[in-house]
C-alpha cells in the first residue's frame, strides 16, 4: 500500500505518457502475423502488453528488445512469419490479466492448424467469453470454455474451416470486433461486424496500414459497421505508438482539478474513437489545447491543460450516455473523480460494460467515492454523482484494478488527509511509472 496526500502547490511541466496500451497490444499481434521484420517505437511495457509478447513468443515468433531506445523506451522488433506461420505452443498460453489479449489472441487461434488452450489470473477467469466464443462458433470455429461457464480457459481446436459472417455485436466493444475481424483474416467470404457504437478503431487502422483490405460502407452497412475482404498478406512495416490517452487522462483530470496546474503532454494519441474524454472535460469549461496535430498511422498531439472551473450545462446537469462511452470507457473512473468534484450533477449512463472490466468499476467506484465523502450513487448501468463536496481522505482498495488505483491517487490529491491506496503495484499493468511520473510535475 502507499499514503498519499493533498496536493497543494500547482502540477507543472511537460511530460510524456507511455505507449498506447491497445496498439501496443496490436503492433505485437500484426506484426507477428505479418510477412517480414517490423520495428515499434513507444512500446508500452506493462504487464498486459508483456503478456501478448510472451503469448507471441510461446507460438514461434522471434521478438528483440533493442538496447537502444527513443524517450526512454527501447525499440520493439517482430519478426513476423506471415498468417499461417504460427507454430503450436508446447504449454497453455497465458494472458495475465489482458482481457485484450485473450479475446483477440482466440480470433487468431481459431483459425490455426494447432490446438490450443489460453487463460490468464483471477480476473480473465470471471470475465465473459461468450460474447467472442458465440461468433467464432458461427464463423465455424471449434471454442469451448472448459469450466462451461462461459469463461476462461479456453480450449481451441484447430484445423477448422472459418467462414466470413455479417455478425451484429451487442455491444460496442472492440475486443469483440477486433477478434472477428482477426479471425476474418483467414476465412472465406467478406467479414462484416456491425456494432450498436463505433468502438475503438485501431484495428482497422493498423491492419490496413500492415496490408489488410478492410474498410466501411457508410452507405450500405452505416457508420458503425467494419468490412474485411480476406487473402491480403501482412506485410511488416515501422510502428510508432502515440501516448495513451488513457493514462494521460489521469494527469488531464490532476491539472484541471488543481489550481494553478499548468501541464504539457506530449505525442498523446487523440484518435475520434478514444479522446471522448477530451470532448466532455471541454463541454464542462475545461481549458485544453491540442498543439503539434499529427496524422501518421494514428492521430496525435501535444495536450496543453490548465487549471478549470468544471461545471455542466444550463440546468447544473450534464450526461455521459451513448456514443460518448465507448469513446471513453476507460476513462470513466478518472472521470467520476472529475465529476466528484465538478460544479453540477452528472449521469453516467450506458456504460454497463464497467461491470466486466478488471473489477465491477461501477461498484469499485462508488463504494471508494462514498468513502472519501463524495455524494454518489450506482445505477444498473452507471452513476450519479452531485459534484462539489469537498473529498476527503479514506483507505482505498481498487480490487487490483489498476484503473481504479490510478483514478484514486489522483482525488488524493485533492482530498484533504492521507489517502492509503492498497494494491497499488496493479498500476504496473498499464503504467510502470505512474507514482514517479506524478513526482516529476509536483511544484
Amino acid at each position: 500500500m502507499i499514503t498519499l496526500q493533498e496536493q497543494k502547490t500547482p502540477l507543472k511541466g511537460e511530460m510524456f505518457v507511455p505507449g498506447d496500451k491497445s496498439i501496443s497490444h496490436r503492433s505485437i499481434m500484426f506484426a507477428s502475423l505479418a510477412q517480414g521484420t517490423s520495428q515499434i517505437t513507444g512500446f508500452l511495457e506493462g504487464a498486459d502488453c508483456i503478456s501478448t509478447i510472451n503469448c507471441f513468443k510461446s507460438l514461434g515468433i522471434l521478438i528483440e528488445k533493442s538496447s537502444g531506445n527513443v524517450n526512454g523506451v527501447p525499440t520493439i522488433t517482430v519478426h513476423g512469419q506471415g498468417l499461417h506461420g504460427l507454430k503450436a505452443p508446447s504449454t497453455t498460453l497465458y494472458t495475465g490479466n489482458s482481457g485484450t489479449t485473450t479475446r483477440l489472441m482466440a480470433g487468431i487461434l481459431a483459425a490455426q492448424n494447432f490446438d490450443s488452450v489460453i487463460t490468464g489470473d483471477a480476473s480473465i477467469v470471471t470475465r465473459p467469453m461468450n460474447r467472442i466464443i458465440k461468433p467464432l462458433t458461427t464463423m465455424g470455429a471449434s471454442i469451448k470454455s472448459e469450466k462451461d461457464n462461459g469463461c476462461c480457459p479456453l480450449h481451441i481446436e484447430g484445423g477448422k474451416s472459418l467462414r466470413g459472417i455479417s455478425y451484429h455485436s451487442p455491444v460496442a466493444s472492440a475486443q469483440v470486433k477486433s477478434c472477428i475481424l482477426l479471425a476474418g483474416l483467414y476465412a472465406s467470404g467478406d467479414t462484416v461486424v456491425h456494432e450498436p457504437a463505433l468502438s475503438r478503431n485501431h484495428t482497422e487502422i493498423m491492419l490496413r496500414a500492415f496490408g489488410a483490405d478492410i474498410h466501411n460502407d457508410v452507405t450500405r452497412y452505416g457508420p458503425s459497421a467494419s468490412i474485411l475482404h480476406p487473402g491480403m498478406p501482412l506485410f511488416g512495416r515501422k510502428v510508432n505508438v502515440p501516448g495513451d490517452i488513457s493514462s494521460a487522462a489521469y494527469f488531464i483530470a490532476a491539472a484541471c482539478l488543481i489550481p494553478g496546474s499548468e501541464l504539457l503532454i506530449r505525442n498523446v494519441g487523440i484518435n475520434k474513437t478514444r479522446a471522448g474524454i477530451l470532448a466532455v472535460l471541454k463541454q464542462m469549461g475545461a481549458d485544453i489545447t491540442l498543439l503539434n496535430e499529427d496524422n501518421d498511422m494514428e492521430p496525435k498531439a501535444d495536450i496543453l491543460v490548465k487549471y478549470s472551473e468544471l461545471h455542466g450545462g444550463n440546468n447544473g446537469i450534464y450526461e455521459i450516455s451513448g456514443k460518448l462511452v465507448p469513446a471513453m470507457i476507460d476513462e470513466l473512473p478518472i472521470m467520476a473523480v472529475v465529476a466528484a468534484n465538478a460544479d453540477c450533477t452528472t449521469i453516467i449512463k450506458d456504460a454497463a460494460e464497467l461491470k466486466v472490466k478488471e473489477s465491477n468499476r461501477i461498484n469499485s467506484i462508488v463504494e471508494n467515492l462514498k468513502k472519501m465523502g463524495a455524494d454518489i450513487e450506482a445505477t444498473d448501468d452507471g452513476m450519479i454523482i452531485h459534484g462539489g463536496k469537498k473529498l476527503h481522505g479514506a483507505t482505498i482498495n481498487p480490487y487490483n484494478d489498476h484503473r481504479i488505483a490510478m483514478a484514486f491517487t489522483i482525488a488524493s490529491m485533492i482530498a484533504t488527509g492521507d489517502t492509503i491506496i492498497e494494491q497499488e503495484e496493479c498500476v504496473n499493468i498499464s503504467y510502470p511509472t505512474f507514482f514517479k511520473d506524478i513526482e516529476k510535475i509536483k511544484q
